[in-house]
Parts: structure tokens; sequence; C-alpha cells
């Protein structure tokens, strides 16, 4: 198979690549040159947001293209209609993030998504990757395009923080906070799973949206913090503590306690997060690793870098500072 990486040197990207080339594919990755590309693919350099950032692109044949384009949608509809003439099929990670609120638990492909324009430039991220699902429909017809909603994705190369920040801080040691209640479900999806779903999907033929994510409940909060003690090798304290307690404080979930969010207090929230529908996935073949296997996968490689995560310079630093962990805990 020959698969054209839009991107590819980092997280989703970067897992994409690194699955196709464990299958023997020969992979082309085009990408503004700020990172090395993995070893073994072929490279093309160009900017997709200047005028003329494409030109690599103007010749050569794929059977698929991957994209993961997450800002204006005008950038995937100028992508995709280059390429509409020239590749078997175009795969979009799109998100969960496309479907409008209120969000009830076990919303599938059918629910309401946001209002999207194709020929958008700089919208709220929801708009956003609407948008670069309708630019691939457009250019590519529904038979030709898969739309990969993705959960939240953790694993390894993640540079969005939420994972390694709850590695780091159990590092840290004691007294720590454990936000509860402890049974809380929590729903994501291992970015080495995704990568290889979408691959195989995509070689079966498959079409339309899928929303991609573990089953609800795949882990729960302890779940995760149990695995982080167990990964780091680290022996913190626990200090399990009330939402509204943590609420109280001003203490943000998801944003200050990454990938928490409590279930009573939140309930839109958290369905929206942790309570997506996943039927039609895994009637499709997702399978999903354990948390433990993701967790240790990704302490391995945060401290083969040095134990200091990549950070998207387009989204914002997540977790607790120190003092307000202090604060909170009354230490």
């Amino acid at each position: 198979m020959r698969l054209l990486m839009l991107g590819g040197t980092e997280f989703v990207g970067r897992a994409i690549v690194e699955s196709a080339l464990a299958r023997d594919w020969h992979v082309t990755v085009f990408h503004r040159g700020r990172h090395p590309a993995p070893p073994g693919v072929t490279e093309l350099l160009g900017d997709r947001t200047t005028p003329d950032g494409l030109a690599e692109l103007a010749e050569g044949r794929w059977d698929m293209v991957v994209d993961t384009w997450s800002a204006a949608p005008s950038v995937v509809r100028d992508s995709a209609r280059l390429l509409a003439g020239r590749v078997d099929r175009y795969l979009y990670v799109s998100s969960c993030s496309v479907y409008a609120a209120p969000h009830t638990a076990g919303y599938d492909e059918t629910a309401p998504v946001v209002d999207g324009s194709a020929d958008a430039g700089d919208v709220a991220y929801p708009e956003a990757k609407r948008g670069g699902e309708l630019a691939v429909v457009e250019a590519f017809g529904e038979d030709r395009s898969l739309l990969v909603r993705a959960g939240l994705i953790i694993g390894p190369w993640e540079n969005i923080g939420r994972l390694p920040w709850w590695l780091r801080r159990t590092a840290r040691g004691s007294p720590m906070t454990a936000p509860g209640p402890r049974d809380t479900p929590l729903q994501y999806i291992d970015v080495r799973d995704l990568a290889d779903w979408t691959l195989s999907a995509a070689e079966r033929g498959l079409s339309g949206p899928y929303n991609l994510v573990s089953e609800a409940g795949h882990t729960t909060v302890e779940g995760l913090l149990e695995a982080c003690v167990r990964a780091t090798g680290a022996d913190p304290e626990l200090r399990w503590t009330d939402p509204e307690v943590i609420l109280a404080a001003g203490v943000e979930p998801w944003t200050d306690l990454p990938i928490w969010v409590p279930r009573e207090q939140l309930p839109e929230l958290h369905h929206a997060v942790h309570g997506v529908g996943v039927a039609k996935a895994l009637a499709a073949g997702l399978r999903c690793r354990p948390v433990g296997e993701t967790v240790a996968d990704t302490w391995e490689w945060l401290r083969s870098i040095g134990g200091e995560a990549p950070q998207r310079p387009d989204r914002p630093v997540v977790g607790l500072s120190a003092a307000a962990e202090a604060k909170l805990l009354g230490t």
C-alpha cells in the first residue's frame, strides 16, 4: 500500500506512520520540516497554509491519504481537491467534538453535529473539525471518505500533556491529589490503537463516520492512577478528594486535573468526553489495549526523551500547579 501522510512527525500522525511502516507499506510524509520525520519514509516538504505550499503534491499517486489537520477547514479543502484524482481514499482524523451539545450518554454517529463549512478560515475547534469533514466528503464523496471521530487520545508521543502530567506528578511523590470518586469511568483511545484501526478500516474499504474511543468505563480514575503508580515505581500517598471540594477550590476538571471529569457534578461534560457510543467501531474490529500497557509505554517513552513531553504551541498547558495543589491539600 502507498500511504500519503499529511504531517506524520508528531503524536497521531507519528503513530499512523509507525503502524504503516510495520505493515511494510510505502509511506510518504508531507510536512513543514519542523520536526524530524520517522526513519524509512519518503519526505516531501511544504507548508499547506502558504499560497504554493502544496506544490510538492502536484504529482504522485497513493492508495490513501491520512489528514489530522485541526485548524482552518479551507486547508483540508485545498488538499482534498488537489488529491481527489490521484488518491483512492481520504482518511480524516476528526473528533467527537463535532457533536452538538447537549450530549447524552452513549451518543453515536447519528447524533446532531455542529454547523461547519469547508471554506472556513480560523474557527473554533468543533467547527474546524466539522468543516474538515465536509471538505473531505465534498472532494472524495462519501464512499471514498473515512471520518475517524476520535475521543480522548493518549499514549506515546502525546504532545497535549494529559497523561504525561499525571505520570510526572505521580513520580514526584506524596502527597498527591486523587480526584474522586474512585470508580469514575474513563474513556479514551491509545494512539496506537487508533492508528492500527484506521489503517485496517481503510484497507477493508470502510467509509463514513466512526466514533473511535474505548468502551465507556474501559478504566476508572483509580485504575488510571494505580497504573501510573506501577509504571513510575513511585509510592505516593493518594489523597482521594471529593469532587465538591475540588470544584469549590476553583480547580478545573479536564484542564487542571487532566482527563478527570466528575460524573455527578458535570454530567453533560462527562457524557461528552467519557460517554461516547462506540458500537459501530467495535463491530468493525476496534480493540483497545489495557490501561496498564498504555500508561507503562507512555512512561517509557517519556523517560527516553528526558522526562519532558513536547507541547503543541496551539494548545494550552494542562495540569495543576504545585502551589494550587498544596492549597487544595492543605499542606
